[in-house]
């Protein structure tokens, strides 16, 4: 299983960036192999990184973090804001308005 969720993984990112122009698509495309469909960092993947992903539903996940640091996360990658260098940097995936999307669309999901 955990095979099968790099391989879905590394495949997002031959994806041309325009293939998801809606946030929602974009976060399912790109981000809820890790993240889970819904957010809460239970996707396929998951359970074999060493730390687990971001749940983007929990309230405390959001006081401890600003807009920018996530959307600096997304782009620049996990080791740009200190945590996890697995989680892969969007920079050559998606444009700044795309990310911005995925930010706000992280933002629905609180619980």
């Amino acid at each position: 299983m955990k095979t099968y969720g790099l391989i879905a993984l590394l495949s997002l990112c031959l994806l041309p960036a325009s293939a998801f122009a809606n946030p929602a698509e974009s976060f399912a495309q790109f981000c809820a192999v890790c993240h889970g469909v819904g957010g809460a960092g239970d996707g396929v993947a998951a359970a074999g990184l060493p730390v687990k992903p971001a749940n983007f539903t929990n309230t405390a996940f959001w006081a401890e973090r600003t807009d920018e640091s996530v959307f600096k996360a997304i782009k620049e990658g996990g080791a740009a804001i200190g945590k996890s260098p697995l989680m892969a940097p969007y920079k050559d995936s998606m444009s700044d308005e795309q990310i911005k999307g995925i930010v706000s669309y992280l933002r629905t999901l609180i619980k």
